[in-house]
C-alpha cells in the first residue's frame, strides 16, 4: 500500500501528461504482481469492492470523531477520503503489524459482506498512516480523481513493457484483474492473450471538433450526430455484450438490445429510446430526448413497464467485425457497404442505419445543419471516406460539428465546493429562471466553462453574498446573472421547474445585467424541441 500511496501523492501534484506517464511506468516496472495489477484496476476504474460505500466510511469516522467536526472539515477540505485520512485517530496502544499490501487489502475486502466490511476496514485504517489511508479509501471507493484516464494508464502499461497500446486495449476486457496473463505476456513469461470466443470491448474511433474550417464533401461523408449514448455491441460464441464509450459493460441496462443482437460481429452505434419515461410516443422511427434515455442508464434490473414504455434501439454508425472478419482496416466507404448488408440481417425494430446526409457541397450542408432542431440531433459527423476504423482521435479522419448551443440568462441561487483541484473553491453553481409570479426556480447546475480567474471571482462572490447554509451548500443573494449555454432542453417531471438542460455550462458572467432581467421559465420552455 505504501508504494501505491506514494504514486497517488505524486500523480495528484503532477500536471504534465508525460510526467504522469513516467510515474506510472516506473511503478509498474518496480512493483510485483499482483499489487501492480490491482493498482491498474484502480487507475482504470475496473476495481469493484461492493461492501465499501461512502456511507460506510462516514459511519466509521463519525463513530471516532465528533460528527459536526467531520462535516465541517469535509466542507473545508472538499474530499471525503482526504478528510477521513487526516482526521482518523489511531487508537492508543495500536501495534502496527506487517505492512498492508495492495493485493491483501483488495482480496480481503472483496470477500466481505456489507455487514462485515466496516470492522475489517476500520482495523486496516488503524494500521496505516494518513497517506496510506487516503490511498486505500480512494482505491476502495473508485473515486481517484487524480487526472489519470483509463487510456493514460493503459498507455503507461504499454510503454513500460514496449507493447502496442492498441493490442493492450484489444484484450483488456477479456482479462480479469489483477491481469496476470497480461503481465506474463508483457514480461515474456507467457503468450499474447487473445480475444477469441470472448465479446471484448475495442476502442472507439473518435472525432475532433470541427473548428471554424470546412471540408470537401467529395472526400468526406456527412451523417447526423444523434443525442443518445455511443455503444459498441459485440456478439461472439453465443454471448452478446453492450459497451459504453468508456468500456463499461451496460448489457444489463438494455437487455432487449442484447437479446435481439444474435449475429456474430461487432458494430458501433448510438443507443436511444423510442418513447419517453411516461410512454409518450415519438414520430415513427424517431428517437425520444436524451432525458428519456437517462431514466434507464445505470439500472441493473429493468422493469417490464420501463421496457414497454421506453424501448431501446440502436442507430448504427459503423461496423468493426462481420462474423470473424476484422473490417477495421477497410476504408469507411467499404465498411459502410458492409454495414448496410449486416444491418439487413438484424431486427429493423431494434436496429436501423444512421442516414448519410445528401448535400451538394459544404455550403448546402451548413444550411441543412442550421435547420435541424430535432431534439435527438446533436449536430453533424464528417467522416473521411477512405478512413480506416482506428481507436482514439486521429487528426483529419473524423470531425464532429455540433449544433450551435442554446443560451439563457439565469440567476445564481446556490453554490457548492468542487472536487479535486477545485475542492477549495465554490465551483458548482445552481441557477434559476423567473416564474410568472416573480419566484426563482432552479433550472440547472453547471461547473464548467469558466477560466481560473472567473472561478476566483465567483468563489469570492459566493463567500461574500451567502444568505444561508444547508450542509455543504450555500445559498447566495439572487443578484448575479450567468449566461448558460446548453445543447438542448427537455421536459422533465423529475425537476420542480419541469425542464432539464443537456450539457449546461457557463458561457459568460453577466455583471452588466440586472437579475430582474434574466430569462423566464416560460421562455426556456419555448426552446423545448
Amino acid at each position: 500500500m505504501r508504494a501505491f500511496a506514494d504514486l497517488l501523492d505524486r500523480l495528484i501534484y503532477t500536471r504534465s501528461r508525460n510526467a504522469k506517464l513516467r510515474l506510472i511506468v516506473d511503478y509498474l516496472r518496480t512493483t510485483p504482481d499482483p499489487d501492480r495489477g490491482w493498482a491498474m484496476a484502480a487507475l482504470t476504474g475496473e476495481l469493484d469492492l461492493p461492501g465499501v460505500k461512502p456511507a460506510v466510511i462516514r459511519a466509521l469516522i463519525e463513530a471516532r470523531v465528533d460528527p459536526v467536526l467531520f462535516r465541517m472539515s469535509r466542507d473545508y477540505v472538499g474530499d471525503t477520503a482526504e478528510t477521513v485520512a487526516l482526521l482518523w485517530p489511531t487508537p492508543p496502544g495500536t501495534v502496527v503489524e506487517a505492512p498492508l499490501g495492495m493485493a491483501d487489502a483488495v482480496e480481503r475486502l472483496a470477500k466481505l459482506s456489507r455487514s462485515d466490511t466496516p470492522a475489517v476496514l476500520g482495523k486496516m485504517l488503524d494500521q496505516l498512516d494518513s497517506d496510506e489511508r487516503f490511498a486505500l479509501l480512494k482505491m476502495a471507493t473508485g473515486a481517484l480523481r487524480i487526472g489519470v484516464s483509463s487510456r493514460l494508464a493503459k498507455t503507461a502499461l504499454a510503454q513500460a513493457f514496449d507493447l502496442d497500446v492498441e493490442a493492450v486495449e484489444e484484450v483488456w476486457h477479456g482479462i480479469a484483474a489483477p491481469y496476470t496473463a497480461l503481465f506474463d505476456w508483457a514480461e515474456g513469461r507467457g503468450a499474447q492473450p487473445t480475444a477469441a470466443d470472448v465479446p471484448v470491448f475495442r476502442p472507439f474511433m473518435l472525432a475532433h471538433p470541427l473548428e471554424d474550417g470546412r471540408v470537401d464533401l467529395a472526400d468526406y461523408a456527412a451523417e447526423w450526430k444523434w443525442d443518445g449514448i455511443r455503444v459498441q455491441i459485440v456478439h461472439v460464441a453465443g454471448e452478446t455484450r453492450l459497451y459504453s464509450r468508456t468500456g463499461d459493460d451496460i448489457t444489463a441496462s438494455f437487455p432487449e438490445v442484447a437479446r435481439d443482437f444474435t449475429t456474430v460481429g461487432a458494430v458501433d452505434g448510438e443507443l436511444m429510446v423510442k418513447g419517453d419515461a411516461q410512454g409518450a410516443a415519438t414520430e415513427e422511427g424517431g428517437a425520444a430526448s436524451f432525458n428519456a434515455l437517462q431514466q434507464r442508464l445505470g439500472r441493473k434490473i429493468v422493469s417490464a413497464k420501463m421496457l414497454a414504455d421506453s424501448p431501446a434501439f440502436v442507430r448504427l454508425y459503423d461496423i468493426l467485425f462481420d462474423g470473424e472478419e476484422d473490417l477495421r482496416p477497410l476504408p469507411w466507404s467499404a465498411r459502410r457497404e458492409r454495414l448496410e448488408g449486416f444491418a439487413g440481417r438484424l431486427d429493423p425494430e431494434r436496429f436501423d442505419l444512421s442516414t448519410v446526409i445528401a448535400a451538394e457541397d459544404f455550403t448546402a450542408l451548413e444550411g441543412i445543419r442550421a435547420g435541424a432542431r430535432d431534439g435527438a440531433i446533436e449536430g453533424v459527423m464528417l467522416k473521411r471516406r477512405d478512413s480506416p476504423y482506428v481507436g482514439g482521435r486521429k487528426t483529419g479522419l473524423w470531425y464532429k460539428w455540433k449544433r450551435d448551443p442554446l443560451t439563457a440568462d439565469c440567476v445564481m441561487m446556490y453554490a457548492q465546493r468542487g472536487s479535486g483541484r477545485r475542492s477549495s473553491f465554490y465551483s458548482d453553481y445552481t441557477f434559476g429562471c423567473w416564474t410568472k409570479d416573480g419566484a426563482l426556480l432552479p433550472v440547472g447546475k453547471a461547473y464548467s466553462g469558466i477560466t481560473d480567474e472567473e472561478l476566483k471571482f465567483l468563489d469570492s462572490f459566493v463567500r461574500n453574498h451567502t444568505t444561508g447554509r444547508f450542509g455543504p451548500v450555500r445559498e447566495v443573494d439572487k443578484t448575479l446573472v450567468l449566461e448558460i449555454a446548453f445543447d438542448s432542453i427537455h421536459e422533465s417531471k423529475r425537476h420542480k421547474s419541469g425542464v432539464a438542460m443537456r450539457f449546461p455550462r457557463i458561457a459568460r458572467i453577466r455583471t452588466d445585467k440586472p437579475a430582474a432581467e434574466a430569462d423566464t421559465l416560460d421562455g426556456l420552455k419555448r426552446l423545448i424541441t
